[in-house]
């Protein structure tokens, strides 16, 4: 029996995308020649395969039996491919489009720019929003590359690898009336503080341990970006709980001091997810490898905030130690 296997990637955009339009639009060819495409695979397998909804298109029993087959299938003809292909990352051209949460933006990100424009000068990053929904992403689908933080009840069709966990720490004004060299819990809960309320769930980490800690906070300003908050602190009597990672960056802000957490908040970790198609694609390889070495760099480079010694406002350094 003949059919074509230019079919199956329409039949896996369809399972995956639950509509005409997204499938589309992602495999780069028009409703029409979708439509086209769906009628011969429904020919070929004597099955509607998909039936239309009020919000897209729902598979029938069939389409559900066979989906996981037909991905493994071209999950293996990718593998075969690729290993065939040499990467050389100081030639290549390619685009990677990454979905990190504002935490990874703001402490891999950089990193990885500063790398890749020595490393791999053919290589372009575009950045997408960390919703709360993985599929908004573009990550289960396949269109973004990797997605970047906090990874909740991630689909089977994405692969996980822990890259590294980060602590908490406390930021308030170097000059702060009332927090000298510590904060104890009586000061910390006494404080109005600035929460950060980024996209997904890596907000409830921080809630999660203060509760555990039956540690109280007076939130009074809540900010969707951690780079909102240094300015905030600087200016007000506030305090902010941050990843010790972004409060090793404001140390060198000299408005600001950084200080241990009163109680022990615990770690949360960091994760790198990928569509399983793309797990033996050599350019995705090397990225991923290259992710993982900056992150264990910058852990290697962390150190918990020490009790801090007071220094006159206007200073051109932190002196904590």
């Amino acid at each position: 029996m003949k059919y074509d296997l230019n079919l199956l990637p329409v039949f896996v955009a369809l399972m995956e995308e639950r509509s005409v339009t997204r499938a589309a639009l992602r495999l780069g060819i028009t409703q029409p020649a979708l439509s086209n495409a769906l009628n011969r695979l429904r020919d070929t397998l004597r099955d509607p395969l998909f039936v239309r909804e009020r919000y897209g298109i729902r598979p029938t029993p069939l389409a559900e039996e066979i989906a996981s087959t037909i991905e493994a299938a071209l999950a293996q003809l990718d593998a075969i491919i690729v290993d065939q292909q040499e990467f050389d990352p100081g030639t290549a051209e390619h685009l990677f489009a990454l979905a990190p949460n504002s935490y990874a933006e703001l402490v891999l990100m950089p990193a990885l720019v500063m790398k890749l424009r020595d490393l791999a000068p053919g290589i372009r990053i575009q950045l997408t929003p960390f919703g709360n929904d993985l599929a908004d992403t573009g990550v289960i689908s396949g269109t973004t590359a990797m997605v970047l933080g906090r990874i909740v009840d991630p689909p089977d069709n994405l692969v996980l690898q822990h890259l590294m966990d980060d602590g908490l720490a406390c930021v308030v004004r170097a000059d702060h009336p009332i927090v000298r060299n510590v904060i104890t819990r009586k000061i910390y809960e006494s404080l109005k503080h600035v929460n950060v309320l980024p996209p997904g769930r890596i907000r409830a980490g921080l809630h999660q341990a203060l509760g555990q800690q039956n540690l109280k906070r007076n939130v009074v300003v809540s900010v969707t970006h951690f780079m909102a908050v240094p300015e905030m602190i600087a200016v007000t009597d506030y305090c902010a709980t941050l990843p010790m990672l972004i409060c090793r960056a404001l140390e060198r802000d000299a408005r600001l001091k950084v200080l241990p957490a009163p109680v022990d908040l615990g770690t949360f970790p960091v994760q790198m997810g990928w569509h399983v198609r793309y797990r033996h694609d050599p350019a995705h390889r090397w990225l991923r490898t290259l992710i993982g070495e900056l992150a264990a760099e910058l852990m290697g480079g962390l150190r918990a905030p020490q009790k801090a010694i007071t220094r006159p406002r206007g200073a051109t350094s932190p002196k904590e130690g």
